[in-house]
């Protein structure tokens, strides 16, 4: 399939005033003043009512949602609401690209690679998991500015990462915000709309992310339905609850079992285990921790469990369960594989380390038996960050 390349937004002038700053009208239409109509900075006749011509800027799987849906719309020629519809995405290590590109090559859409944007007329630009600021000179090309799909209730997560943030947290209540988008600030622009959707008990941030996207697109095709009413009914988000939602680091992925309970342990594991497992030292080498799972109440009466006091990080093999017991801040955790040089099941790693004549042979002493907080090295580039959700390819 051929994927159409194109460089800059050509050689015309930014706007139509003197020194080729944005005329009132101009910076009125990208929702910095007043109402949209008549003509733009650069004497072009602005599109009062759809079919619009939209420049999309997206990477994840949250984003190919949102394009899908635009993408859905160009192709429903009854409707008439998408006239022409273009992609801009990141670059990306794997050869196959980010979700978003690969959608839109499969759908024989335009694609430009970050820096580089189309060299068209547009009259929208949305934005769903890009991760890259914006500049005003950018957003000011739109007559009707840049939408913003974001996966939180804004103003609480902003940032590059309110999935998993939302699951990290334990929040009950999310949603989806279609914002406009300002420039040198991420997530600070005026709420378009707005809908809350509770969240499913022990759901993962990965079918979060899958119930947020079909939202956050459904939303989407709403406002740009009625787009110049939908801009002038904006609201600025609220000065309180405000909450960030930065990238999630390998750091973040060690366990700390003198510290953390059962219920956040659980979380991280929900928010970030098929980004990067959950990590932890055994006598003295990193092990990963593949599978979790909650350990039933009828275990937690046995005598090895509730006789003497445990050490957090202490290890049990459970032979009925074929789970192993770990010990953390105000409970028991449930794993049932890890990985030690190689994958192992609990049962691989109790015959393998827990066993008693592998104890009885060990140079260890009895405190390195256990699991122990990993910490990694404090550095100000502690090496390549983990890509948040939004942003993670599969």
């Amino acid at each position: 399939m051929r994927v159409l390349v194109r460089r800059g937004w050509g050689p015309r002038p930014v706007g139509g005033g003197p020194g080729g700053r944005p005329s009132p009208q101009w910076r009125a239409l990208a929702g910095l003043g007043a109402s949209p109509g008549g003509e733009d900075g650069r004497g072009v006749r602005v599109r009062e009512k759809p079919p619009w011509r939209v420049l999309f800027f997206g990477t994840d799987r949250f984003a190919r949602e949102a394009l899908r849906a635009l993408h859905a719309a160009r192709e429903n020629k009854e409707e008439e609401l998408i006239e022409n519809l273009e992609v801009v995405t990141v670059p990306s290590p794997s050869p196959k690209g980010l979700p978003v590109k690969q959608y839109a090559v499969q759908s024989q859409l335009p694609v430009y690679e970050w820096p580089d944007v189309g060299s068209g007329e547009y009259d929208v630009g949305v934005v769903a998991s890009f991760g890259r600021l914006l500049s005003e000179a950018l957003i000011l090309k739109f007559p009707y500015g840049m939408l913003n799909v974001h996966p939180s209730c804004l103003p609480r997560w902003r940032g590059p990462a309110p999935i998993i943030h939302t699951v990290l947290h334990g929040d009950t209540v999310t949603g989806v915000t279609i914002m406009q988008i300002r420039p040198k600030r991420f997530d600070v622009g005026p709420i378009i709309k707005q809908e809350t959707v509770p969240v499913p008990p022990k759901s993962t941030a990965k079918e979060l992310e899958a119930m947020l996207s079909r939202l956050g697109a459904d939303m989407l095709i709403s406002v740009l339905k009625n787009l110049p009413e939908s801009l002038s009914k904006g609201r600025q988000q609220p000065t309180e609850g405000v909450t960030h939602a930065p990238k999630i680091s390998a750091g973040t992925s060690c366990i700390k079992w003198e510290e953390q309970t059962s219920e956040q342990i659980f979380r991280l594991y929900r928010a970030i285990g098929n980004i990067i497992p959950l990590q932890t030292l055994w006598m003295d080498n990193t092990i990963k921790l593949l599978d979790l799972v909650e350990v039933n109440s009828s275990i937690l009466t046995d005598p090895k469990l509730t006789g003497q006091p445990v050490i957090p990080g202490s290890v049990i093999y459970h032979k009925q369960s074929q789970i192993l017991l770990v010990r953390c801040k105000d409970g028991w955790i449930g794993v049932r594989s890890v990985m030690l040089k190689k994958t192992l099941t609990a049962t691989d790693f109790y015959n393998g380390y827990l066993h008693s004549w592998y104890q009885k042979d060990s140079q260890a002493q009895p405190s390195q038996c256990r699991f122990q907080t990993l910490r990694l090295p404090t550095k100000k580039k502690q090496g390549k960050k983990i890509v948040a959700m939004q942003q993670c390819i599969k």
